[in-house]
């Protein structure tokens, strides 16, 4: 078996102290910038390989951080992922992905593992049902959790998420500014605290413009494009007949403006249509979609933030930590159509 390349070799071979190395293979700025590359360029051609397990029980910290979200295949989460990986790798720590899809058995094996491993910190959506025990087990054991995107009642973390009654009662104000009246949500559930507040913000704009909210035009379920399609029958089907659609989310949105499509009508001038979290796709769909950005990019940032500082001895205050939400408008909505017989 090779023999395991160690600090020493490196100091020796360079002539520095096995301490200089230690500092420049972690970047610290105690070490010149030339020195740190002269260490690191030796360390590569050795085959030196940083020993996590070493270091962990020299500074209490794996340097490992746990991610876990409903599922990464929803750009919503991509989204998110990447300003939190952005924000840890500014500080050299690395992530653990896992998918939970909603499934608290799977959500609470991951963090098992991960307090196993040694984990400094987790960062979750939570899967629908999830018990504040579950998250409390981390916290009691010294591994803080910051949650995103879905809140749980009784327990006292920060929690980063979007503005979601607030953001929800834009688009529906928006579509009512254009003189819609009948006017259906599509997708969602109230089972976890997205659903909710953005249902009660949907709600709150019909009844603030003296609109009356009819249980028969919610559509609940739809949280993927191929949920909106199949939704765009019933959605069609309704006896209200909605002139508009105020959808869960962007990829709710785009899968009912193609069904719509499909059955001979035009998304935008037909029947308005708008999104929710204004992912990439939201710009370039047909017709372009008019949504409402949810801050995904900085619910990622301020939640690594938060945990990097928590485990740095600072504290992120607990509660619930709102972005505000903001309308972008595109071709997907427009004003009502009048009644061939007014």
């Amino acid at each position: 078996m090779a023999q395991k390349i160690k600090l020493s070799t490196i100091a020796e071979t360079l002539g520095v102290s096995t301490a200089t190395v230690s500092l420049a293979l972690r970047d610290s700025p105690l070490v010149a910038a030339t020195t740190r590359d002269k260490i690191k360029d030796q360390a590569r051609a050795l085959g030196y390989i940083y020993n996590r397990r070493a270091a962990s029980l020299r500074t209490s910290r794996s340097g490992i951080i746990g991610v876990v979200v409903h599922d990464i295949m929803n750009p919503f989460y991509a989204e998110i992922l990447k300003s939190i990986e952005s924000e840890l790798d500014r500080d050299r720590q690395t992530f653990i992905l896992s998918n939970h899809y909603d499934s608290v058995d799977k959500q609470r094996n991951f963090i098992e593992t991960l307090l196993q491993l040694g984990g400094d910190g987790v960062i979750m959506s939570p899967a629908i049902g999830t018990p504040p025990e579950d998250i409390q087990l981390a916290e009691d054991n010294g591994m803080p959790a910051i949650l995103i995107a879905r809140s749980i009642e009784g327990l006292d973390v920060p929690i980063f998420r979007g503005d979601d009654s607030y953001g929800i009662s834009l688009a529906t104000n928006h579509l009512i500014g254009l003189g819609h009246r009948t006017i259906a949500m599509v997708g969602g559930t109230d089972q976890t605290s997205t659903g909710r507040d953005r249902y009660q913000g949907y709600v709150n704009a019909l009844r603030k413009a003296n609109i009356d909210v009819d249980p028969g035009l919610r559509i609940p379920g739809p949280r993927t494009k191929q949920g909106g399609f199949e939704a765009a029958v019933h959605f069609l089907s309704l006896p209200q007949k909605p002139t508009a659609a105020v959808c869960w989310n962007d990829l709710v949105a785009i899968g009912l403006m193609n069904g719509i499509a499909r059955a001979g009508l035009v998304p935008g001038r037909d029947v308005s249509v708008t999104g929710y979290d204004d992912l990439e796709e939201a710009a370039i769909a047909t017709p372009a979609l008019t949504t409402v950005w949810n801050g995904q990019s900085e619910v990622g940032r301020n939640a690594a933030r938060a945990l990097l500082d928590k485990l740095s001895g600072s504290h992120e205050p607990d509660g619930i930590h709102l972005i505000k939400p903001e309308m972008r408008i595109r071709q997907s909505t427009g004003p009502l159509k009048p009644h061939p017989e007014g």
